[in-house]
């Protein structure tokens, strides 16, 4: 993975980093890039914040949640390579975005259920990994390696973003925060997608591009989907509001 010509930072229980992974895996395949899956964890880069005042319920849990399933990531790396990340992602965002809708309230023990052993081993045992990298999920001393690789992305981007952070042509390439999409182009609309984004991010004095009005990422595990007409809908309990 030496040759990788994109580092893509990703916390796995980040709908738009699952989204714009989803569109980044079909820009690849069509452009013979090579992936370095990096980390980038939410719970780290908020340590500081007051939870209950800057977020809504339950996102602690739901970012400790995401450090949990980084801590796997990172022992899979350790011990089957960096070639062993991105199919774990791939089986995790599945089992998280692309599957019906998960109740992601912190159990009695406080933990979100993205965040349990019973909920990662169907996804290790997909990406074709051992049972027993579950036990990182608790492994805290992964925590400066995930916290410098989180510091890493920052650094190429500067602090007031999320993720993902796209890296492209590493180490002196450009990088950027995004792009947040909230549904996956056809796979050719996904490579003009990404000239332009690229094109964008290559010139030097480019800063920012943003509108705060957006739809919600169109992703099954969160309940939403577009019709052909290219409406919106939430879906609840068999029964469904059209948004225009």
């Amino acid at each position: 993975m030496a040759t990788a010509n994109l580092s893509f930072y990703f916390d796995p229980v980040c709908p738009f980093a699952w989204m714009t992974s989803k569109w980044v895996r079909t820009v690849a395949a069509q452009r013979d890039y090579d992936v370095d899956w990096r980390f980038i964890s939410l719970r780290l880069i908020n340590a500081g914040v007051d939870y209950d005042s800057h977020f809504p319920p339950e996102y602690e849990a739901g970012h400790t949640a995401g450090l949990r399933l980084l801590r796997v990531a990172a022992a899979a790396r350790a011990t089957a390579g960096r070639e062993a990340v991105g199919p774990l992602y791939a089986a995790l965002g599945k089992r998280i975005f692309d599957s019906e809708p998960i109740t992601a309230k912190p159990g009695a023990d406080g933990l979100d259920v993205r965040g349990t052993a019973a909920f990662l081993a169907p996804a290790l045992s997909e990406a074709g990994l051992p049972p027993s990298l579950a036990d990182a999920l608790d492994d805290d001393s992964l925590d400066a390696a995930l916290r410098a690789e989180t510091d890493e992305a920052l650094a190429l981007t500067g602090k007031d973003v999320g993720t993902p952070i796209i890296h492209v042509d590493p180490p002196d390439g450009v990088a950027f925060f995004g792009p947040v999409i909230s549904r996956l182009p056809s796979e050719q609309d996904a490579v003009e997608l990404w000239e332009h984004v690229l094109g964008l991010a290559r010139f030097p004095g480019f800063a920012e591009l943003k509108r705060s009005l957006r739809e919600r990422p169109q992703l099954r595990g969160l309940g939403v989907r577009a019709d052909e007409s290219g409406k919106v809908e939430d879906w609840h309990g068999g029964s469904r509001r059209t948004k225009t």
